[in-house]
């Protein structure tokens, strides 16, 4: 019987729960699969139902990630937006290495860099280092925002209030997007290709639109008058804070705010190019922003509840 493969944060959470999208697609194409899950609920137990392995553990417990990597034949690795991504790195690598994975496929940010503008981007480039000296066959994909991710943000306002409040700058601003089931399908494609290149760094941007191409998108799906209202740095870390984000994830998205509004502000900066990727390693097309507005439709025009 093959080796499953072990798929980290499986359940899916707060953002693109490729997790969750890598663990059925591998199940779909008969691959077993060791779903690494926080805590069993509804969720783990849907993928139970998919014939998915279901494992309870700790990614900060070293000794929990060693049981969970015994026995399987690579590694997706996707940490939560939230504190302790060197240390499960750390824990990930020892318990790697020792099973002798030689393969591991390691989501991080589109900027993983020493001097990238969040705390969380230079964590992941760190993440990256630890991956490649542990010698698993370590390669990278480095995404950027998530249609789910702003689908999740625009939700605190747009069914209420029929606005869009972010501090994102004039409508001019220009954000690079990807779809969270994209990024599966090429995490998917490199963890069934014949052969890869370690240490290889894949970055994906599944289309390039300006904030007020977004907000027009918006007043289509939903067959409403959308505005944008920008508010400062402090409202929406205050709005986050009080809504359950963690402090980790404020901090990283303040700062990538401000980022995304100086590339707004600086045309050579803001040209981010869409990469052909998604097509060559996932099988097919980028999703479009408004195919996924259509598809979160419901969602979309209903007001979330705090954490």
């Amino acid at each position: 019987m093959a080796k499953p493969v072990l798929v980290t944060s499986a359940a899916g959470g707060r953002q693109g729960k490729t997790g969750r999208h890598v663990s059925e697609m591998l199940l779909k194409r008969g691959i077993p699969v060791r779903a690494f899950v926080h805590k069993i609920d509804q969720r783990s137990d849907q993928l139970h139902a998919l014939g998915a392995e279901i494992f309870e553990g700790d990614f900060l417990d070293v000794r929990s990630v060693k049981r969970a990597v015994q026995g399987t034949s690579s590694v997706y690795f996707a940490y939560p937006v939230q504190d302790g991504l060197l240390d499960a790195t750390a824990a990930m690598a020892v318990a790697a290495r020792e099973a002798g994975i030689s393969r591991l496929v390691n989501l991080v940010m589109l900027q993983s860099s020493v001097d990238a503008p969040t705390p969380r981007m230079r964590q992941n480039y760190l993440s990256e280092q630890v991956f490649e000296w542990a010698g698993i066959g370590a390669v990278h994909i480095r995404a950027t925002v998530f249609y789910e991710n702003l689908g999740s943000l625009v939700r605190q306002s747009l069914p209420a209030q029929g606005a869009v409040r972010l501090p994102w700058g004039g409508e001019e601003t220009v954000l690079p997007l990807v779809a969270g089931e994209d990024v599966a399908r090429v995490a998917v494609g490199l963890l069934t290709s014949p052969s890869l290149t370690s240490g290889t760094a894949y970055p994906l941007i599944g289309t390039v639109v300006s904030l007020k191409e977004i907000i027009a998108t918006f007043g289509r799906v939903l067959a409403k008058d959308v505005r944008y209202e920008e508010i400062s740095d402090d409202e929406w870390r205050s709005d986050a804070l009080a809504r359950g984000y963690n402090a980790h994830a404020v901090e990283h998205l303040s700062q990538l705010w401000r980022a995304i509004r100086a590339a707004g502000l600086n045309p050579e900066t803001a040209r981010f190019a869409v990469t052909d990727t998604i097509e060559k390693l996932g099988g097919a097309r980028p999703k479009t922003f408004e195919a996924f507005a259509r598809e979160q439709q419901k969602e979309l025009a209903t007001q979330p509840t705090a954490a």
